[in-house]
């Protein structure tokens, strides 16, 4: 096939190995394939009114893309008319094998007859549907054949049907040996309106240019809602050349190929493809054309700011300036507001890299709005929404401003930005500790259907947006003790971002973080040990943290101390609250374990004003702990009860199970330490209390499996059990504790001073 296209159409343009002539300005060429999509169009005319009105519709959406895609085997081919109409598929292969099994003069008569469906005063095809347009560049193209060009198409034509022949004799081969409920089993149902796989996009010949566009808007919009679906990066850029191969000028294989190098973080090929794609768009002049003489002007402007986009990607911040303030300079030049808008943007996401401003942003989104650019507008409103949360702002104004830009994504269907906007409101959600709120928004993100109409039948839902909110979905199950449903959210994540997509990063740190806490439940610290390396390649402030997170518990006082203490600069440097407050609890407990209790309380002090002032409800909640903790070891179990119930209830609503647990845990240690002042009845009671909390929190630790604190707590209940003479209780819990003593290695520190 590759030999008979290029002796049919690219030989006579060369010129010392030069191509001269747009190789896509031949709009159609005849293929063996073609050949039989017309022998199937002529048979549909003939079977007319014998054809069911179902079957009819089946073939009708059947033949766009067929007419628009690719070349494929006729294998392939007969399937599909098969699962439409099985009559019709095999009129279509006899009245193929007779022409391939004739003579060249059956070939040459079904070009001639072919004329007769445009013929009589109601022809069988008008002549500006989409199949006559079809007929007649077929026509065209096959009279404008010299004769030894007609044979070389009769040969492949043969070549074409003996192939399909000798696969049909190897699959009988096969069924011979093979149970037919099983072969049944195996043939399933091909959407030829889907993505097409690598054997079946790899083009024998060059493509013309109405399968070369169909192919490249394909895979361009595969890339950007179901990037799986798409060819592999590799496969893709091998298609790629084969188009640049013969026509080197075609932009818009130069900017798939930029987006195909984006995928695999190649900034070299990715560079190199984006300036030949605007370097190609100019010497076209598709630009001009359109825009007069500003066209050149606009390239210019455009390539710059998506040059600056290019380096911003990757870190070149530097690099990403410069491009920025050239593509402001052509702007401003020529008078476009619309690219000085994007640019604007662009410079905030610069310009935060090294200070927080919101002037720029709000500015940015004043003036989109003016210029009636909603999507910016859109994009400004969310960035500026991100910026305040962290900054502390108040959750009921950010969803005020989150709500104003919804408006904008359902009046102008912007479903993109729909899907992006509950996404970050499941993550602020998450951010201020509200799990409730934050499940809620997950699961309308998962159960809407995409507004956004994808030619190729594919949802809008493998977007960093379901990435997000199905990383945080994981993370809520497995804070719940659901582990197995944390599985397999993390098994379909991987299903559907393979890991050298470019959203993998999001479920890989998802899963190593809850491996990690699963492995610090279970008191294996040298397995989460093993998984720190991975964690900080993914995100290196989380992996720094856990290092002294098993450090501490590995009772590595010193080391742990030093690494918090560097974490905990770096963090407040860069303004990271979030983690500010983790590292500083971290340190609080690190002075219980050395007995500097009253060193803890300024600690924890500082944590919980700052978790205040930037609205962090939970973690403000789990200071509030801390300190109770800090309290009834400095021996004021009263105090510590009082203060208990301002975090307990944000806790067991919104909090994770171990953190229930804790927080119950210390309750009862509370209630038997105030017991001591209290008359022997109400001592009774609340020693009866004592134990009905420490039930609730056994079953909480029960439920992630964490052995050491459920050892604790059949101590505690042992030793109360003990004190209200009931043995029978007693050596129950005794018991238990024992076997999990053996299990467990002791961790030599008080009871009392181990609040997690």
């Amino acid at each position: 096939m590759a030999s008979v296209h290029e002796s049919l159409y690219f030989n006579p343009m060369l010129t010392n190995g030069v191509v001269h002539a747009n190789v896509f300005g031949v709009r159609d060429w005849v293929t063996p394939h073609k050949m039989a999509l017309l022998v199937l169009l002529s048979e549909l005319g003939r079977a007319g009114a014998q054809l069911g009105l179902l079957e009819r519709r089946r073939l009708n959406r059947l033949l766009l893309p067929l007419l628009q895609g690719p070349d494929m085997a006729l294998s392939r081919l007969r399937k599909a008319i098969e699962e439409c109409c099985p009559h019709l598929a095999g009129s279509v292969h006899i009245r193929l094998k007779l022409m391939a099994e004739g003579e060249l003069k059956d070939m040459e008569q079904f070009f001639d007859d072919l004329s007769d469906s445009f013929s009589g005063t109601e022809p069988e095809v008008h002549k500006t549907s989409v199949v006559g347009l079809f007929l007649r560049h077929m026509i065209l193209a096959y009279n404008k054949l010299s004769f030894s060009q007609v044979y070389k198409l009769y040969t492949a034509l043969q070549q074409y049907f003996q192939k399909d022949e000798k696969k049909d004799g190897a699959d009988e081969s096969e069924m011979e040996l093979t149970n037919p409920e099983e072969l049944d089993g195996k043939m399933e149902k091909e959407e030829l309106d889907g993505p097409l796989r690598e054997e079946e996009i790899a083009c024998s010949g060059p493509l013309s240019q109405k399968q070369a566009e169909y192919f490249l808007s394909q895979q361009a919009s595969l890339l950007k809602n179901d990037e799986t679906k798409a060819l592999a990066p590799a496969s893709l850029q091998k298609e790629l050349n084969n188009l640049l191969k013969f026509n080197p000028d075609f932009a818009e294989a130069h900017y798939l190929s930029y987006l195909n190098n984006l995928r695999v973080q190649d900034v070299f090929s990715s560079t190199h493809s984006l300036l030949h794609y605007f370097d190609r768009l100019i010497l076209s002049g598709a630009e001009s054309k359109s825009n007069g003489d500003e066209g050149y002007g606009r390239s210019l402007r455009y390539a710059a700011l998506n040059l600056a986009a290019l380096h911003c990607r990757f870190g070149h911040y530097q690099q990403a300036e410069l491009a920025l303030q050239e593509a402001i300079r052509i702007a401003q030049e020529s008078n476009d507001h619309v690219c000085l808008q994007h640019c604007l943007s662009w410079l905030y996401i610069l310009e935060q890299k090294i200070f927080d401003s919101c002037v720029l942003l709000e500015h940015s989104v004043n003036k989109s709005l003016h210029f009636g650019l909603p999507y910016l507008a859109s994009l400004g409103i969310q960035s500026l929404v991100q910026q305040r949360a962290f900054a502390g702002k108040a959750a009921n104004k950010l969803m005020d401003a989150l709500k104003d830009s919804d408006l904008l994504h359902w009046k102008h269907s912007l479903s993109e930005l729909i899907d992006i906007s509950i996404a970050q409101k499941t993550a602020i959600w998450r951010l201020y500790g509200r799990s409730t709120m934050a499940l809620q928004q997950a699961q309308t993100l998962l159960s809407m259907n995409s507004l956004e109409a994808v030619n190729v039948g594919v949802q809008q839902n493998n977007t960093e947006s379901f990435a997000v909110v199905l990383c945080h979905l994981a993370e809520l199950h497995a804070e719940q003790g659901y582990f197995a449903a944390a599985s397999e959210i993390l098994k379909h994540l991987k299903e559907r971002f393979p890991p050298n997509s470019q959203h993998a990063q999001l479920w890989m740190l998802f899963d190593q973080k809850i491996q990690f806490e699963r492995a610090m439940n279970d008191g294996k610290y040298h397995v989460a040990d093993s998984l720190v390396a991975g964690i900080t390649a993914l995100n290196s402030i989380e992996g720094v943290y856990r290092k002294a997170i098993v450090l501490k518990a590995q009772n590595q006082m010193s080391e742990a101390h030093k690494l918090l203490q560097k974490l905990l600069i770096h963090c407040q440097k860069i303004k990271n609250t979030e983690m500010v407050i983790r590292v500083l609890l971290s340190i609080a407990e690190l002075y219980w374990r050395s007995s500097c209790h009253t060193i803890a309380l300024p600690v924890l002090l500082q944590a919980l004003a700052l978790a205040r002032e930037y609205s962090l409800q939970y973690l403000a909640s789990e200071t509030v702990l801390n300190l109770a903790f800090s309290q009834l070891i400095l021996g004021i179990p009263e105090q510590a009860l009082n203060i208990l119930h301002m975090a307990i209830e944000p806790i067991l609503a919104h909090g994770a199970i171990l953190d229930k647990g804790c927080a119950m845990f210390l309750v009862a240690k509370c209630q038997v330490a105030s017991a001591d002042s209290y008359t022997p009845q109400k001592k009774i009671e609340a020693l009866e209390s004592a134990i009905s909390n420490l039930n609730e929190a056994k079953t909480y630790f029960a439920k992630v499996d964490c052995k050491e604190q459920l050892r604790d707590v059949l101590y505690f209940q042992a030793r109360l059990f003990h004190t209200l003479g009931r043995t029978q209780e007693r050596n129950k819990c005794a018991m238990l504790f024992r076997q999990l003593h053996q299990e467990l290695p002791a961790h030599g520190v008080p009871l009392i001073n181990a609040f997690k």
